[in-house]
């Protein structure tokens, strides 16, 4: 019973941190008709352990993937949300913001990274809220494996995105 006090205190912390911040000054959901916000039973943003949610929750395997049909009220977003298209990443000991390559696929910020100017108030949050996830056990192993899955997909696009060499 603790740890789930704990843990709803940890996310009330975290979405204070984050607050109504996004990765852009203006609605990035114009850009592609909000595709992230549209989930299906088998597509939505994963929970971190213990988050609870208004959303419809679906299970997928051993995860739990919050689903929404394009409208939620944005206050009671679950984290997931609120980072994307972004992850906390703990580097050489230090909490950085870092584009979710799980995104890619849906997310034109994701995909164009390099010619997009980010909300520095935004990647800020995203570091304090990172600092205090990876204080938590289940949540830092829950954004290793995001990072592992993210990598995985970056070396998977690499290889067969890559152009032949010529003979």
């Amino acid at each position: 019973m603790a740890l789930h006090k704990d843990k709803r205190r940890l996310f009330r912390r975290v979405r204070r941190i984050l607050g109504s911040q996004t990765p852009l000054r203006a609605d990035c959901g114009t850009l592609c008709g909000k595709r992230c916000c549209k989930g299906d039973e088998t597509a939505g943003m994963l929970l971190f352990p213990g988050e609870k949610t208004s959303l419809s929750v679906r299970q997928n395997g051993t995860r739990r993937l919050a689903v929404c049909r394009g409208v939620c009220r944005r206050g009671e977003r679950p984290l997931s949300c609120r980072l994307f298209p972004f992850l906390p990443v703990l580097q050489n000991g230090r909490v950085c913001a870092r584009i979710d390559r799980r995104g890619a696929g849906i997310c034109p910020l994701a995909q164009n990274e390099a010619q997009v100017r980010f909300s520095r108030r935004f990647l800020r949050r995203v570091e304090r809220a990172g600092e205090l996830l990876y204080a938590d056990a289940d949540c830092r192993r829950f954004l290793e494996e995001a990072l592992s899955e993210g990598e995985q997909i970056r070396e998977f696009r690499a290889f067969f995105l890559q152009k032949p060499e010529k003979p």
